[in-house]
């Protein structure tokens, strides 16, 4: 047992899970198969599993350990704001695709390889830890949270 873990204390959840919007996609045959979930208004917030139904359930699990998490760490907890219906994005497909120089495609797929996830979900995760960093430090001036 590694003794360097921290238990974090269940915290009061001061919002209910379906009080937050929350966004299902499927996640293609190299991720794995199945429904990723995330939660805009909690960036960096995901979780996944083989049905939509599974992918919600397994959902509330991770929203009760995020704010468990931010309650521990001292965060506010961000506020129910989203709703998909509020914000025009055209395009917004959830695939998009972007041109990197041939050694950060090395180093990437290096990472993925080595940390045993797919490109795309190591791609992910990192921008999701980035725009999550991006909102600490940067107030949103557009009115839209995400």
């Amino acid at each position: 047992m590694n003794d360097s873990l921290k238990k974090i204390k269940r915290a009061t959840l001061p919002y209910p899970f379906e009080a937050y919007s929350y966004i299902v996609s499927p996640l293609s045959e190299d991720d794995g198969g199945g429904f990723l979930i995330t939660i805009p208004d909690l960036p960096g917030f995901m979780s996944d599993g083989e049905t939509i139904e599974e992918a919600i359930e397994n959902g509330r699990d991770a929203f009760q350990a995020t704010i468990s998490a931010l309650t521990d760490m001292g965060r506010e907890i961000p506020k129910p704001s989203f709703r998909a219906g509020d914000v025009n994005l055209p395009n917004a497909s959830g695939k998009f695709i972007t041109r990197v120089p041939k050694s950060l495609h090395a180093q990437l797929t290096l990472r993925a390889k080595q940390e045993g996830v797919s490109l795309n979900t190591l791609v992910l995760s990192f921008l999701a830890s980035g725009m999550s960093r991006r909102e600490e430090e940067l107030p949103d001036k557009s009115g839209v949270n995400f």
